[in-house]
């Protein structure tokens, strides 16, 4: 009886564990976008990294010394992606809804996973997410949408792809969070020339505003990764990646919540047709992997990961 028991409540803690870190994530960008009014999306952007970089650096300790000179060089591409990734994601943030710039950013990750992918099943995934584009696509060329803030969330969509590409090489080359810990810092750097005089400045003004930054530092990259890797020492990685498509949803329910954004009928088409790409692709991915603790940056099948 015990062992029956077991075996289902640890997959329901890893559920919980997800929509945990789904939430976490997405109710960081929300307060993000809240305090735009106090410091902009560089300077908030930069505020973030750094302080998630002086906490991973604090816990993992990495000693790049000891690493070879091809792993240095894919640590720092992976924090340059990963600070020019979240410059392009808080600055459509400014433009548009934060459903609409999450479900455009997940195309980046979509397409990755479609790329590694030779089923024929996936050309009705790619269908799918190309119609959701093409009608939030639409709404900016008519006006109802910043076409420009659209641009940005694709944009940073792509740096994502990236991420997840060299968040696999890293991984493979730095155990636990050593990698990880120092690309953060990498795009912290990355961050500083464009953010850091509107950090300053927006500290000068006005102190108070360090507390909700670093609350989105806590809620968006901290609290939220560890929150992950509890996830799928639980759950498959498969499992996983169809949650992953909550990701918009989400981001709709804190938009509202928090920022009164309201979703109209073609915005929720359009989220629902790339969040069933996305949990479609994992759902019919077919390459196994044998389980494992994940102790490093997160590689799910076919390059579903969770958000950096």
């Amino acid at each position: 009886m015990r062992r029956s028991s077991a075996a289902w409540i640890a997959p329901l803690i890893g559920v919980v564990l997800v929509l945990a870190s789904i939430s976490s994530v997405q109710l960081g960008a929300a307060i993000g976008k809240s305090i735009f009014d106090e410091i902009s999306p560089a300077g908030l952007t930069f505020v973030r990294l750094l302080l998630a970089a002086a906490v991973m650096l604090a816990v993992a300790r990495p000693r790049p010394g000891g690493w070879a000179r091809s792993t240095v060089l894919d640590v720092v591409a992976f924090g340059a992606v990963l600070g020019t990734m979240n410059l392009l994601y808080y600055a459509s943030l400014e433009r548009i809804p934060l459903s609409v710039a999450v479900t455009l950013e997940l195309v980046g990750p979509l397409a990755v996973a479609l790329l590694h992918s030779r089923r024929i099943a996936d050309v009705a995934w790619v269908l799918c997410a190309a119609a959701g584009v093409a009608i939030i696509a639409a709404q900016g060329f008519e006006g109802s949408l910043d076409i420009v803030g659209c641009v940005l969330a694709l944009l940073a969509g792509a740096c994502w792809g990236g991420y997840i590409l060299l968040s696999q090489r890293v991984g493979a080359k730095v155990p636990g969070l050593s990698g990880l810990s120092a690309a953060m810092l990498v795009g912290a750097l990355v961050a500083l020339p464009f953010g850091a005089p509107a950090a300053v400045a927006a500290v000068a003004a006005s102190p108070a505003v360090l507390g909700p930054a670093a609350l989105v530092a806590l809620l968006s990259s901290v609290l939220a990764y560890g929150l992950e890797l509890l996830a799928l020492r639980r759950i498959s990685a498969h499992a996983f990646g169809v949650f992953m498509a909550l990701e918009p949803a989400s981001a709709a329910l804190f938009g509202f919540l928090l920022l009164s954004e309201h979703v109209g009928a073609l915005d929720a088409i359009a989220i629902a047709l790339v969040a069933i790409a996305s949990a479609g692709v994992a759902i019919t991915a077919t390459r196994a992997r044998a389980p494992r603790a994940v102790t490093g940056p997160v590689d799910l099948p076919d390059g579903m990961p969770p958000i950096p």
